[in-house]
């Protein structure tokens, strides 16, 4: 069997101008095959010897189009010239390419990585939304042109674009991935990640990209207990209350059908009141968010503000509308909900929250990229998070749960990852 790079590179070529022209999820790009295949003969002369192949030799990457790689345009899904964003490439893409993985090309994402949607359908049904703001990243994996793909999440830019497309999405806590060369939303909040179909592809990707991963599995401890997520199954929490509330019927009644499942599978689910001010929560994330946008482009929008869609230019006005005092009000009670949040793990001895990743299956049409809401306390408190594919809705479009640690436990969370998913991989087959 042919593992070269060239191999790989011609193979993702066919299946983008295969697929690509329906889905749209890669951002259009002249050359790709020649450049693609320049870049495979320059790893397969580098790495000749099988046994000193990197970790991700041959793997194809697609990469949001709001990171920075040399050589192509970034645009961030907008109409602002790419020479106003330029910038040095990113050193997560250099991370990516000294494991042996070459860039597929840069994947389609929602304007500026706020709520304006780029063009690309969902693989699963090209009538609905594949999320966002990570679309293209999500679709290139779910439609099998990539196996791996880059995100960013502010909000629910990745969790809920992974649910919608029924393939695992990983968030880590907030700056494990360096995020130089990203063109930013809201600093505070936004974070790196990874899409593969499943845990065992994403892993080694996670291991190449994020700082500091210890391979025993790290993070901080459940309960005091000193237990590392080897040889012991996590504890897992269910959120009640106004947040989970949120979640449409059927999102939740496949979601408890699902904890059920882990509970007869042998894992303990425990059932806990979290978070009793959520409406708060959603109030002050936005303050934040909104804030940090709105500085994001203090230059750009005075310049080129005409060339902005509208969705993205009102977060903009509002974000400017907003005092510094309300922010750093906000920020003060952000850093005081991430310590509530891991009081109530200690307390209860939750190892993992679990919840629907999204509020429902994929909405139709292609006007919206749906409701972030179910990541938006995790997201807010900077925590881990992975998104499994689990179940499906009755028009045969995937659901997912999330899986959340507490802050720095990413090797934990990823190391406990394929237990639940053996578990939920039996209601998730293929479309």
């Amino acid at each position: 069997m042919d593992t070269s790079c060239a191999t790989a590179a011609a193979w993702t070529c066919d299946r983008i101008e295969a697929g690509d022209g329906e889905i749209q999820a890669f951002v259009p790009e002249p050359g790709r095959r020649e450049r693609l295949a320049r870049a495979a003969r320059v790893a397969d002369e580098r790495w000749r010897e099988v046994d000193g192949r990197p970790p991700l030799y041959g793997v194809m990457v697609g990469v949001k189009d709001n990171v920075r790689v040399e050589g192509l345009p970034t645009r961030a899904g907008s109409d602002v010239p790419a020479e106003v964003l330029a910038g040095a490439e990113a050193s997560l893409v250099g991370r990516l390419r000294e494991a042996g993985a070459l860039v597929a090309g840069k994947t389609v994402t929602a304007e500026f990585a706020v709520t304006a949607p780029g063009p690309t359908r969902n693989p699963r049904h090209p009538g609905h939304t594949p999320g966002g703001s990570s679309s293209g990243s999500a679709a290139a994996v779910a439609a099998g042109m990539v196996p791996l793909a880059v995100g960013t999440q502010t909000i629910g830019s990745m969790i809920r674009p992974a649910a919608y497309c029924g393939v695992v999405g990983f968030k880590p806590t907030h700056g494990r991935i360096p995020s130089d060369g990203v063109i930013p939303n809201a600093p505070t909040f936004d974070t790196v990640g990874l899409f593969a179909p499943d845990v065992a592809t994403l892993a080694p990707a996670a291991v190449v990209l994020c700082d500091g991963w210890r391979p025993s599995g790290g993070g901080e401890t459940s309960g005091g207990g000193g237990e590392t997520a080897v040889g012991r199954r996590p504890v897992l929490g269910v959120p009640l209350g106004p947040y989970l509330d949120r979640a449409d019927a059927e999102a939740r009644d496949s979601f408890e059908e699902r904890a059920g499942q882990l509970e007869a599978a042998g894992f303990t689910v425990r059932r806990v009141p979290f978070p009793d001010d959520f409406e708060r929560v959603v109030a002050e994330q936005r303050v934040i968010n909104r804030y940090e946008l709105a500085r994001t482009h203090a230059v750009w929008f005075p310049r080129h503000g005409e060339r902005y869609r509208e969705q993205t230019a009102a977060a903009i006005r509002e974000g400017q509308r907003m005092t510094h005092d309300a922010y750093a009000a906000a920020l003060r009670a952000r850093a005081e909900f991430r310590e509530r949040l891991v009081a109530a793990m200690d307390r209860d001895g939750i190892d993992l929250w679990i919840t629907p990743a999204a509020t429902g299956p994929a909405p139709y049409g292609l006007q919206s990229t749906g409701n972030s809401v179910m990541s938006l306390p995790w997201s807010y408190a900077g925590t881990p998070a992975l998104a499994l594919p689990a179940g499906r809705a009755a028009n045969s479009l995937p659901l997912g749960v999330q899986c959340v640690a507490r802050p720095g436990a990413d090797e934990r969370l990823l190391g406990w990852a394929p237990d639940v998913e053996s578990v939920l991989v039996g209601t998730s087959a293929p479309v």
